[in-house]
């Protein structure tokens, strides 16, 4: 019973099992990454540091349990349009991202050349 179930496409479907493992380390990650946040005794480099690997994990979990993504040939595709999508959504925010931070940089000088 813990094996995949395939359908007629192909595609795999997980086991109660796999669902079960799978919300339980998305369980724990999230009370990490929370836990991290409301204790407050560390420093913020290291609690940004932490969410940041808590999130990671998070999402390779999510791939794994959720959307059945993994290495194998038959999922090639799948795996090529999930990078594809991130390249993307990297191209969008880093984009935005130095937009707005070339605005901020831009409005600041023009201010302090006008004596403000």
């Amino acid at each position: 019973m813990a094996h995949p179930v395939h359908d007629a496409s192909g595609a795999s479907h997980g086991s109660l099992k796999s669902y079960a493992t799978g919300f339980a380390l998305s369980l724990i990650l999230t009370v990490i990454a929370f836990g991290l946040v409301l204790d407050g005794m560390l420093p913020r480099g290291t609690v940004v540091a932490g969410i940041v690997v808590a999130a990671v994990v998070q999402m390779i979990v999510q791939i794994h349990y959720f959307l059945h993504l993994d290495t194998s040939s038959a999922q090639r595709w799948n795996v090529m349009a999930l990078l594809y999508t991130v390249l993307i959504v990297a191209i969008l925010v880093g984009g935005t991202m130095w937009i707005m931070l070339n605005s901020q940089l831009h409005m600041m000088g023009g201010a302090m050349h006008m004596g403000h």
